[in-house]
């Protein structure tokens, strides 16, 4: 069953190379804008949300809405949703052909609750369950960006924890989440080995790499300044790349990509491929808006107001300017594995060479 439910997920995005999808497969999913980090480079901290989604709510757009094959669960915290493990049993049952759910966490919540949650999660037998376990410097700097004292020794007990339950159910995958910023560029390798201090067998592969980007619409952070030195960043980021191990199969090849496009955006602020925001996914957040992606502040609908169903909306006249814009390159420019994976996959002969050029 996982054998097939991964195979149909890689037909739907080869598929999205040469036809327009008529449904999405990946849902982004911001379940609640809770967060008890402090970050200094976002701010979805600072809100107070108040008429948030509820589970039946979310039962009943999983019903509406029965074709994704990935889902990611983000927010905020997501596991301060008491009701997360029944969120993501309300996809399980509803998707048919979910292959994979991801979920970042900050770890700052009690961490046997996430445990025995995230337990119940992957008793449902959702095929893969990726866990991002947010990082974002060595011991004084993670604690200092994320504005919480103690935060980086429980991303050490939270990795150490993930690892010990990928035993028991080795359809856990997890990574370290580095997002790089101004405030710890040129910091990495610094990182690492303070990581690996703790964690003698971790790999330079075991850490996702975002870049600080903008989003009015999900960080709530246009006011901040952390955009990285785009030439030092560049220079850091081609040095990650080197330091990473081989690693055979679909996922390691998927990333490897992703990072070498992240340095053509680096060099020029410009996505390196057209994104396939309202064709393979859509952002959902915890009020039921619905936005292109994280980084579009482009409302065009809200599920309380279409009875929970995306049909009207995805063909409707919002959605076809949208990928009118998309199609003319005058969407936000923007590289972030949220969006970009689809992109990489959907739009394959616009894979960029190992030169971080078009090819």
């Amino acid at each position: 069953m996982a054998v097939e439910k991964m195979l149909g997920l890689g037909l739907t995005a080869v598929k999205s190379n040469f036809v327009r999808l008529r449904r999405p497969y990946k849902l982004n999913f911001c379940v609640t804008y809770r967060c008890q980090s402090r970050c200094l480079t976002c701010d979805i901290w600072k809100m107070k949300p108040t008429g948030e989604l509820t589970l039946d709510e979310i039962r009943t757009f999983a019903q509406r809405n029965p074709y994704f094959q990935w889902i990611e669960l983000t927010g905020g915290e997501v596991f301060l949703r008491g009701d997360i493990v029944e969120i993501a049993r309300a996809f399980k049952e509803n998707s048919k052909g979910l292959y994979i759910l991801t979920m970042p966490t900050n770890s700052l919540c009690n961490q046997q609750m996430v445990m025995e949650k995230l337990t119940e999660i992957l008793k449902l037998g959702i095929p893969r369950v990726a866990i991002t376990v947010s990082l974002d410097g060595y011991r004084e700097l993670h604690d200092r960006i994320r504005g919480i004292p103690g935060n980086f020794d429980k991303a050490m007990s939270m990795f150490k924890s993930l690892k010990r339950l990928k035993e028991t159910y080795p359809g856990l995958y997890f990574v370290f989440g580095y997002t790089l910023s101004k405030l710890n560029q040129g910091q990495f390798e610094r990182t690492y080995q303070a990581v690996k201090a703790e964690i003698p067998d971790i790999r330079h592969s075991d850490f996702h790499i975002n870049l600080a980007q903008i989003s009015e619409n999900y960080y709530n952070n246009q006011g901040l300044d952390i955009r990285p030195n785009d030439a030092a960043v560049v220079e850091e980021l081609n040095s990650i790349i080197g330091s990473r191990e081989a690693q055979i199969g679909v996922i390691p090849a998927i990333e490897n990509t992703f990072l070498k496009n992240l340095v053509y955006y680096a060099k020029t602020g410009r996505a390196p491929m057209r994104s396939k925001s309202l064709e393979a996914s859509l952002f959902l957040d915890s009020y039921g808006n619905i936005f292109p992606s994280i980084m579009w502040n482009r409302k065009i609908g809200n599920i309380r107001e279409l009875d929970y169903a995306l049909d009207s909306i995805w063909e409707g006249d919002a959605a076809k300017e949208i990928r009118r814009m998309i199609a003319e390159g005058s969407e936000p420019q923007q590289w972030t594995a949220c969006e970009a994976y689809q992109s990489i996959i959907g739009d394959m002969l616009s894979l960029v060479s190992p030169s971080g050029k078009r090819a």
